[in-house]
């Protein structure tokens, strides 16, 4: 027993130090449906909209947008500014079939997907983040540039009055 476990911490700690340790950026057991009416209560409040990162711990590139955003500070600060952000986990056995219909299925472009809505939940834009990568990571001008595109300010038409 005293060799299994030994085994065990061995194990992890190699994953640790390899950086293969399990993610948990997704929570799997979250009611994504009560958290995006939360996140949409929040972004009316605050003039915002919300961005859901939808995908799972399962998908490098969801666990790289993650670290991006974290280690980018010009993308933090936009997000923080004018998004209430929101990561929904993908079940893929179950698919969230649900929550993807009423998204209108933003699945359809892999993940992890980038979905806008107001403050009163209406999805406004779809965002496949393959348009928003570089080599083996996400490009910080391409982000941004999608992150200005579609924040409130920008899809306000007060804000193109004369």
């Amino acid at each position: 027993m005293k060799k299994l476990l030994l085994l065990f911490s061995f194990i992890s700690i190699v994953n640790i130090l390899t950086g293969q340790e399990k993610a948990n950026i997704y929570d799997p057991d979250a009611d994504a449906k009560a958290e995006i009416k939360t996140a949409t209560l929040m972004a009316r409040a605050q003039k915002k909209h919300v961005l859901l990162q939808i995908g799972g711990d399962w998908c490098p590139w969801s666990i790289e947008l993650y670290n991006f955003i974290n280690e980018h500070p010009v993308i933090d600060s936009l997000i923080k500014a004018d998004y209430e952000l929101l990561r929904v986990h993908y079940d893929r056995k179950e698919g969230n079939y649900e929550l993807m219909q009423q998204l209108e299925f933003p699945n359809r472009f892999g993940f992890p997907v980038l979905v806008v809505l107001d403050g009163y939940g209406k999805r406004l834009h779809t965002q496949s983040t393959g348009y928003l990568e570089k080599d083996k990571s996400y490009d910080e001008e391409k982000l941004a540039g999608f992150l200005k595109q579609w924040n409130r300010a920008a899809v306000d038409p007060d804000t193109y009055t004369k």
